[in-house]
C-alpha cells in the first residue's frame, strides 16, 4: 500500500473512532415503532407552515421512515454506520455511505413532486477536525431554507430514521450542500463550472 494511502486510511480510522457517538443504538424517538414515528413525523412536517398539505406531509413521512428499510437491504447493512462505511470504502459492501442514503432518499422523495414541500440537502463537518463529513436530506415548507427544515437522516442509525429540526440537531452543524460545494471548489481553485481559476 502506498504510504499516502495508508496515512489517509489511518487518519480516517482515527476520526471514525473519535466519532463513536454516531454509532450508538437508537434511543428515544429513533427507537419508536414505524407507525408511531410516521404519525409524529407527519405532524411535524404539517406544522412546518400552515399551508403544508396534510396529505403531502403524510406521504413524505411514510416514505422517509419506510424507504430506508428497503435501502438497508440494498446496502446490505449488518453493522453500525461507521463500520459499514469502512466496508464500503474497502469495496466489501456496495453502498451505504451517508451521501448514498441522502441521495437515494432525496431522489425517492423528489419523485413525489410535492407542491407544498421542498426536499433539501445539507452537509455537516466540512473541515471540522476529528469529525467525518456527513450528508443528509431535509424536508421544508416550499421556499424555506435548511434552517427551517426537518433533518431526515437514515444513516445515523443504520436505516432507522433520525428526524428533527435542523437547529435542534446537537450532533451536526448543518450547512446547505451547495454552499459547502462552492467552498470546496474555492479551496481547490475551481470556478462554479469545476474549471481551474487562472489569474492573469
Amino acid at each position: 500500500m502506498k504510504p499516502l494511502i495508508f496515512l489517509r486510511n489511518w487518519l480516517l480510522l482515527c476520526a471514525m473512532i473519535l466519532t463513536v457517538a454516531c454509532t450508538s443504538a437508537p434511543s428515544g424517538p429513533a427507537a419508536q415503532p414505524d407507525a408511531v414515528k410516521i404519525a409524529e413525523l407527519t405532524r411535524a412536517i404539517a406544522a412546518l407552515r400552515s399551508d403544508v398539505d396534510p396529505e403531502e406531509a403524510r406521504r413524505a413521512a411514510r416514505i422517509a421512515v419506510e424507504y430506508p428499510r428497503r435501502l438497508m437491504v440494498e446496502y446490505q447493512i449488518e453493522d453500525p454506520p461507521l463500520r459499514h462505511n469502512m466496508k464500503v470504502n474497502a469495496g466489501i459492501k456496495p453502498r451505504g455511505l451517508c451521501w448514498h442514503w441522502a441521495r437515494d432518499l432525496g431522489a425517492r422523495l423528489e419523485r413525489e413532486n410535492f407542491q407544498t414541500l421542498d426536499i433539501l440537502h445539507a452537509i455537516a463537518n466540512y473541515k471540522t477536525p476529528f469529525r467525518i463529513e456527513h450528508s443528509t436530506v431535509m424536508v421544508a415548507a416550499r421556499g424555506e431554507d435548511i434552517y427551517d427544515a426537518l433533518v431526515l437522516d437514515p444513516w445515523r442509525y443504520g436505516g432507522t430514521l433520525y428526524w428533527g429540526p435542523t437547529l435542534e440537531d446537537e450532533q451536526y452543524p448543518w450547512r446547505p450542500r451547495e454552499e459547502v460545494f462552492a467552498e470546496k471548489r474555492r479551496d481547490q481553485g475551481l470556478n462554479e463550472y469545476g474549471e481551474p481559476v487562472i489569474d492573469f
